[in-house]
């Protein structure tokens, strides 16, 4: 049994969440319910994210099950008011310190730099804050790889990256045949209309 505990908190940006999410739920789907993933919160309040929607967590900081994934997502809360919240950060820091993988999606990388876990790592991050990550000192930014793996942490770039290092996870967990089994499932099999490279 894996149990992913995901961090939520205001202005949380949505799909750094909500798209491993959808990759956890699956897989404990596709693995007969054997896994639980949970939105963790400081408080059982709604959460207003980054782009207005507004979710329930599940379990408080304070009371949950161990984790063996901690999920850190990016947003403006990741890089403004949690960094300076020692109820978030000590949690972070205490949850890192048990659980088996520890993940962060976007700018959760400052979040997780806050906190410690992220200190002295490869990591990467929205291609938009590597440079302020960088500046921040004892961390390495991964520009060119859209998520790095050092030892049992997991940092992905921009939002819809998060996707793609939970995909990896659920494969180093329960196999790479069982990846591809979600990977399907979900039909996650990106053909943008629009490359985003391209000249406006």
């Amino acid at each position: 049994m894996t149990t992913y505990g995901l961090l939520v908190f205001d202005d949380v940006e949505e799909l750094d969440f909500v798209g491993p999410w959808e990759v956890f739920t699956t897989s404990a789907k596709l693995r007969d319910d054997a896994d639980t993933a949970l939105l963790l919160a400081e408080r059982l309040d709604p959460v207003r994210c980054a782009k207005g929607l507004r979710v329930l967590p599940d379990r408080t900081l304070a009371d949950h099950p161990p984790l063996d994934v901690l999920l850190i997502p990016g947003g403006r809360g990741a890089r403004v008011a949690q960094p300076r919240n020692p109820v978030v950060t000590g949690w972070i820091a205490g949850t890192a310190a048990t659980a088996s993988w520890v993940v962060s999606v976007c700018t959760g990388a400052f979040l997780l730099h806050a906190a410690g876990p992220g200190r002295g790592r490869r990591v990467a991050t929205h291609r938009d804050y590597e440079d302020a990550l960088a500046e921040k000192g004892d961390v390495t930014v991964v520009r060119d790889a859209r998520y790095v793996v050092d030892g049992n942490v997991v940092t992905s770039q921009g939002v819809s990256a998060g996707i793609d290092s939970a995909l990896w996870l659920v494969g180093a967990l329960h196999g790479r045949d069982h990846a591809r089994r979600v990977r399907r499932e979900i039909q996650y099999d990106p053909a943008p209309p629009y490359l985003a490279d391209e000249p406006v």
